[in-house]
């Protein structure tokens, strides 16, 4: 009976399952299934273990990067249903070791070994070796995170404080106070904060907005076929820009900046035309700090998965 270890990298919407071989590095048997079509995450480990013919008992070491707090024996998902007890699942799943970080701490894993192709510059700057490396991604929620001295850094930043840059973006907040006590960079750079950006704008423009999804959004930015949509994408990747680059200022990020998650991969024509280099550059005295530092988008299929796998590998070499 081969053994494998399982890895996983669970968010809001999505959990990418795979299996890994002791020592190694390299997924197989990737699988994608939604978080809202299964119960638990017990229910659906087994069911993708099943689905590959991976048999339980030749798993005894797990690592699952999860999108919410995991300090506590007590996960709860911040944008799912699904809550667990780290040790009732190990014991249930009779795992000899099971790891549970955030998925920021696998993105950060996987930074140092992503291929050249895995990553696209957008912008000026470079990378300095030795100095923090920044990490934020929108898609279901919005992550932040970071890699000091080689060390995942795993924060919250997602829910700092929305700060306006513009008139249209004061009109932005002040629709959005209606609706939210705290307004987070997260109730707009996310799923849901396209579809924010998207009603606040239709608003300001005196208009009805119609029922669009984030994913209607996008579609009809890519296409141009609906002034407002496109108008939403432009605004999202402008805020997107002034928050990475208040990350940067905030973590010293002369290593680098990366955009990861879901949402700006599918859309990188238009984010490399946008104004997000412009925004992430424009902080007055502190222009010319942040015009040195590179920013990349990471193109890789499954950085998550192989950060995973790089989290199990660390703990092997007692990293």
């Amino acid at each position: 009976m081969t053994q494998a270890c399982l890895i996983a990298d669970i968010g809001g919407t999505n959990a990418r399952f795979a299996l890994v071989e002791p020592g190694t590095l390299v997924p197989r048997d990737i699988r994608v299934l939604a978080v809202s079509a299964h119960g638990d995450i017990e229910q659906a480990i087994r069911h993708y273990l099943a689905e590959v013919g991976q048999p339980l008992e030749a798993v005894k070491r797990a690592c699952l990067a999860i999108a919410c707090p995991v300090e506590q024996d007590r996960i709860e998902m911040t944008n799912s249903g699904w809550s667990f007890s780290r040790a009732a699942l190990g014991r249930a799943l009779g795992l000899d070791e099971l790891r549970v970080i955030n998925d920021y701490t696998a993105l950060a894993h996987s930074l140092p070994h992503l291929a050249e192709q895995e990553r696209r510059k957008v912008g000026g700057g470079a990378a300095r070796p030795g100095f923090p490396v920044a990490l934020l991604g929108p898609g279901t929620g919005l992550g932040v995170g970071g890699l000091v001295h080689g060390r995942p850094l795993v924060t919250e930043g997602g829910h700092v404080d929305f700060a306006p840059g513009d008139e249209v973006e004061l009109a932005i907040l002040r629709h959005l106070w209606h609706r939210y006590e705290h307004v987070s960079a997260e109730r707009l750079l996310s799923g849901m904060g396209l579809e924010n950006i998207y009603q606040a704008l239709c608003d300001y423009h005196g208009e009805t907005a119609d029922a669009y999804s984030a994913a209607d959004i996008g579609r009809h930015a890519l296409a141009g076929s609906d002034e407002r949509c496109v108008e939403s994408v432009a605004r999202f990747f402008a805020i997107l820009g002034a928050v990475a680059g208040n990350l940067a200022l905030t973590m010293g990020a002369l290593g680098g900046v990366y955009i990861t998650g879901g949402m700006v991969p599918r859309m990188t024509e238009l984010f490399a035309e946008s104004h997000f280099r412009e925004r992430f550059e424009a902080k007055g005295r502190f222009r010319g700090y942040l015009e040195g530092i590179g920013t990349w988008v990471v193109i890789a299929e499954q950085p998550g998965l192989l950060g995973s796998a790089a989290a199990l590998l660390a703990e092997e070499a007692g990293a």
